[in-house]
C-alpha cells in the first residue's frame, strides 16, 4: 500500500512544499465545484450531475502525476482529475447543459468522458497500442470506478493491454459502491489491484485518500507503463455521497462496508491538517483558494449560460463522418418533418 500521510515528513518525499500547495488548491478548487454544480442541479440549471466529494486526493494526485504529452481517458466522475489537467470549468459544465464538452480554446490530451460504463478503456488500449506502433514516448492514464471492474470491457482492455505491452496505466478509483452495490458483492478477489497478475502485468493498492501518495503511486505506474509495461492502480477512496443526483444513498449506504477511518475521512481536511503540520500551509491559505475557485466558478457559470441552446439536429452531426439514411429520417423525424 502506497501511503505517505501519517507515515513521512513532507521532507521525506520527492514532493516539496510547492508541490503539496498546488496539490491542495486544486483539491480546493474541485471541490468548490462540485459543491456548486450539485446545487445549480438541483435548481434545474442541469439535468443530472455525478458528485465526487471525498475522492478528489485520488484525481487530483492522478492528474498532477501525468507528463505534459500523457493522454487521459477520463469516465463520468473525474471532473476533479479534468479540472487538474487543465480542462476549463466552464467547458465542464457546458458539457453537463448538453454542449460539445470540449472547446477550441484549449487542446489537451484529453479523450472526451466516457457515460457507459468501462467502454473507455478498449479505447484506451488501443491509444496506447497506436502510440507503441508510432514510437510515441507517452503513456495512456485511464481512469474508472469499482463498478467497471464487472465489465466485459475491463477484462478485455485488461487482456489486450497484457498481450501487446501497451503503454496504458488503469487507475480504479474504488469508492467502495457500484451505485448501491458494495465491493464484496461486485468481485470475490480480496482486492482488486490483484486482478492485474491474471493478465501479465503488475497492480498495485494506494491509499486514495492521500495525493502525495496517489500522485507517487501513478507516477513510477506511468514511468513502468513508458518502458512497455501496462499497470493496474487500485485507489482505495470513497464517495460521501450520491451516485448521481439522481440516487438515495440513505437507502443502502448504512448495510455497506465497515471501513476504515482514513478511507471514509474528508481527504482535504485531512490534507490540510497535514501540511498544517508541516508548517506549509495556513488557513489564510486555504480561504484564499476558496475565494479563488469561487471567481472562477462564477465566471465559468456565466460562460456556460452564455452558449446558445443547440439544435436538435445536433444530436446527430458526429455519429458518422457522414449521415446515413437511416440518420436522416431520425434527424428528420424529431424536427418533426416527417
Amino acid at each position: 500500500m502506497h501511503r505517505v500521510i501519517g507515515e513521512r515528513d513532507l521532507d521525506a518525499t520527492p514532493f516539496d512544499a510547492d508541490d503539496a500547495r498546488d496539490l491542495l488548491r486544486d483539491m480546493i478548487r474541485a471541490r468548490r465545484f462540485d459543491e456548486r454544480a450539485v446545487v445549480l442541479q438541483r435548481r434545474g440549471w442541469m439535468s443530472g450531475y455525478p458528485p465526487f466529494a471525498g475522492q478528489e486526493a485520488t484525481q487530483v494526485g492522478a492528474a498532477h502525476a501525468l507528463a505534459a504529452e500523457d493522454w487521459l481517458f477520463p469516465t463520468y466522475r473525474s471532473n476533479a482529475m479534468q479540472l487538474a489537467r487543465g480542462v476549463p470549468m466552464g467547458d465542464l459544465l457546458a458539457f453537463r447543459r448538453g454542449h460539445p464538452e470540449f472547446t477550441a480554446d484549449h487542446d489537451l490530451p484529453i479523450f472526451p468522458q466516457a457515460v457507459p460504463i468501462a467502454t473507455q478503456l478498449p479505447h484506451a488500449v488501443g491509444a496506447g497500442m497506436a502510440a507503441d506502433h508510432l514510437e510515441n514516448d507517452h503513456a495512456i492514464l485511464c481512469d474508472f470506478g469499482d463498478g467497471a471492474t464487472s465489465e466485459g470491457d475491463f477484462h478485455e482492455a485488461m487482456n489486450f493491454a497484457g498481450v501487446f505491452d501497451a503503454p496504458v496505466v488503469f487507475l480504479c478509483e474504488n469508492n467502495g459502491w457500484a451505485i448501491s452495490l458494495p465491493r464484496e458483492r461486485q468481485t470475490a478477489s480480496p482486492t482488486i489491484a490483484q486482478k492485474a497478475s491474471a493478465y501479465g502485468f503488475d497492480g498495485t493498492q494506494v491509499d486514495g485518500m492521500d495525493p502525495l501518495a496517489v500522485r507517487s503511486a501513478v507516477e513510477e505506474a506511468l514511468e513502468t507503463a513508458r518502458a512497455g509495461e501496462p499497470v493496474l492502480v487500485e485507489s482505495l477512496t470513497y464517495r460521501q455521497g450520491a451516485h448521481t443526483t439522481s440516487d438515495d444513498p440513505s437507502r443502502y449506504r448504512d448495510e455497506g462496508p465497515d471501513l476504515p477511518a482514513w478511507r471514509t475521512r474528508d481527504p482535504i481536511e485531512r490534507f490540510v491538517e497535514y501540511l498544517a503540520d508541516q508548517a506549509v500551509v495556513d488557513d489564510g491559505f486555504v480561504e484564499d483558494c476558496k475565494e479563488e475557485a469561487d471567481d472562477e466558478l462564477d465566471d465559468a457559470i456565466a460562460t456556460a449560460e452564455a452558449i446558445p441552446e443547440p439544435e436538435s439536429g445536433e444530436l446527430f452531426a458526429h455519429v458518422y463522418a457522414e449521415p446515413t439514411p437511416e440518420l436522416d429520417r431520425q434527424c428528420a423525424s424529431l424536427a418533426g418533418e416527417d
